[in-house]
């Protein structure tokens, strides 16, 4: 299963997670007990059994606990931490680690998002596509939480729609996983807004995103509550197998 042939891999893991801190306090999300294990070594594990080259970890809000307990283990493949010197949004998280980032594309991932999908043929319909990004698309019963993404029959996304209580229903929503190329992340260094999604992804020229829908993928966050005491249902009870 080594899907993602070496890629470059940025976990975005800075945010404050104030929907959880009931549950966690201090404790950054990424870190968050599951099945005995802080979610960062099962997110690591499976990023290494995929064949990604590194994890680069944009990190913010409790970013020494992190590099802590990086430096008392041995991860399985290469990470690379940056510390945001501010919250600078998701976008400007990306732009904060661009410097050191290597290869085309990278890959962008939520750090409170857990995947299991064909990475594989994700990359090769990105290549197929020849678009700057590619998304990750999954199905679930209630976009309302999410928001929503359109993908026309050929795969083009026509349109992210915003998180609407009362827009409910069945729908594809961006599962957490960017692929960005080189003349993506250009044009990402130009930019100054915080976010990926509406100051990036929805002013992108049109036909400029490919959608890739990850059929029959296994999909959790771990930003609320609830969610968070699902995961142990979701993710694996032991390391992933590489």
């Amino acid at each position: 299963m080594r899907g993602l042939r070496g890629i470059d891999v940025v976990v975005l893991a800075g945010g404050l997670g104030t929907r959880i801190r009931g549950v966690l306090g201090d404790t950054p999300k990424v870190l968050a007990p599951i099945n005995g294990r802080p979610f960062l070594d099962h997110l690591l594990d499976h990023l290494a059994a995929l064949g990604a080259g590194r994890a680069v970890l944009s990190l913010g809000v409790g970013a020494k606990m992190v590099m802590d307990h990086l430096d008392a283990g041995t991860p399985p493949l290469p990470v690379v931490a940056v510390v945001e010197p501010a919250p600078l949004g998701t976008a400007g998280a990306v732009r904060h680690a661009m410097p050191g980032l290597r290869g085309d594309p990278v890959m962008v991932m939520n750090g409170d998002t857990w995947l299991e999908a064909d990475f594989a043929a994700f990359l090769a319909d990105h290549d197929r596509a020849a678009k700057p990004v590619s998304v990750l698309c999954v199905a679930v019963d209630d976009i309302s939480r999410y928001g929503s993404v359109e993908v026309a029959p050929d795969g083009t996304v026509t349109r992210f729609a915003e998180k609407d209580p009362d827009r409910a229903g069945q729908g594809l929503i961006n599962g957490g996983a960017l692929l960005l190329s080189a003349r993506a992340l250009e044009r990402l260094a130009a930019g100054t807004g915080p976010s990926l999604e509406r100051d990036f992804l929805a002013e992108l020229p049109p036909g400029s995103i490919n959608g890739w829908h990850a059929r029959g993928a296994g999909f959790i966050d771990i930003g609320t509550p609830d969610s968070l005491a699902q995961a142990g249902g979701v993710l694996p009870q032991g390391k992933t197998e590489t």
